[in-house]
């Protein structure tokens, strides 16, 4: 089979397409036949030895996937060769062919079109994780997206609208923010690429003041960090939750005096740690979410798809932030 491999630290450029044997499934583990592949920054970091989780070399990138059960390992049960599936498969689904733990993937109809079912798993549940377990979001309340028209903040407008909240968003151009309004936003900010100084900050925080509202934003997705994390906590209302998902502008610092007089939480989210320490909530999390999806009240964006031997295309797009929602490699 064909796999996209890191052999060596580097950018997208350093991946190269090779043919490999077909991996085995051990007990416990379904082989897919991949279909198509979702594209996410954590991709970019994994090639670079940049994330905090360091993989073996080689391996291929690749967090989620959609495919077709092709063998199933010993001791499988409740999956039958010929189903189409989800899966997070944290790497290896830029192959022909991925031997996963069958705990890790969810049998979806069959007519499901692959590339949108690749698009899933890691933002919504991610989105669904941040709202519904660490924010406590309740229906009404005001939703403050950064980094809007990303795969996280189209998966956290689209949850959220979902959850009756009142969503808002921000993003670095006019592109940008018209994607994430027809994703499910009310309004929106365009905020400048770079913030270099704190008139500039001023300038945010008066902006995002004006699209939250007089009592602030209820909660704030924040994948983005970097110099625009301040400007988002100082348009948080009292009993607000800052949420930190992600870092595409770098690592914030933010002054903790804000935290106690707007009487706030800054809320960590990490996913990939919840789906280890609890399996069996992802599992119901990821279970409701595939019926609101079954049910057309969330829709995954796909705004390109690659083939195999152009995916370090759809990576270097995603690392320059100028993908539009979900990028997918497709696998035929």
């Amino acid at each position: 089979m064909k796999a996209l491999l890191s052999l060596a630290p580097g950018p997208a450029g350093t991946l190269v397409l090779r043919d490999v044997p077909d991996p085995v499934p051990a007990a416990g583990e379904l082989l897919l036949r991949v279909k198509a592949c979702g594209v996410n920054f954590p991709d970019a970091l994994h090639i670079q030895d940049l994330y905090q989780v360091k993989l073996p070399r080689p391996f291929s990138p690749g967090g989620e996937v959609c495919g077709v059960v092709e063998r199933l390992g010993p001791g499988v049960s409740g999956f039958a060769e010929g189903d189409l599936v989800i899966g997070r498969c944290g790497s290896g689904g830029m192959a022909e062919k991925l031997a996963i733990a069958a705990e890790r993937c969810v049998r979806i109809p069959a007519d499901t079109p692959p590339a949108q079912a690749a698009a899933f798993i890691l933002t919504y549940a991610t989105a669904w994780y941040a709202l519904v377990d660490r924010a406590v979001a309740r229906p009404g309340e005001t939703l403050l997206v950064l980094g809007a028209a990303g795969g996280t903040g189209c998966a956290a407008i689209d949850v959220g609208r979902a959850l009756g909240l009142d969503v808002v968003a921000a993003a670095s151009s006019p592109d940008k923010l018209a994607f994430a309004i027809e994703t499910g936003a009310r309004a929106g900010v365009v905020y400048p690429e770079r913030l270099d100084d704190k008139a500039a900050q001023k300038t945010l925080t008066d902006q995002f003041k004006a699209l939250v509202g007089p009592r602030g934003a209820d909660i704030v997705f924040d994948p983005v960090g970097g110099p625009y994390t301040e400007p988002a906590l100082r348009a948080t209302g009292r009993d607000g939750r800052l949420l930190v998902v992600g870092f595409t502008a770098g690592i914030p610092r933010i002054p903790t005096n804000l935290i106690l007089l707007k009487v706030c939480q800054v809320v960590g989210v990490d996913w990939r740690d919840f789906t280890e320490q609890q399996p069996a909530r992802n599992a119901r999390h990821v279970d409701a979410l595939v019926r609101l999806w079954q049910d057309g009240r969330l829709r995954p964006r796909v705004s390109a798809t690659y083939p195999l031997a152009r995916a370090p295309e759809a990576i270097a797009r995603l690392s320059d932030r100028q993908a539009l929602g979900k990028l997918v490699v497709t696998i035929d």
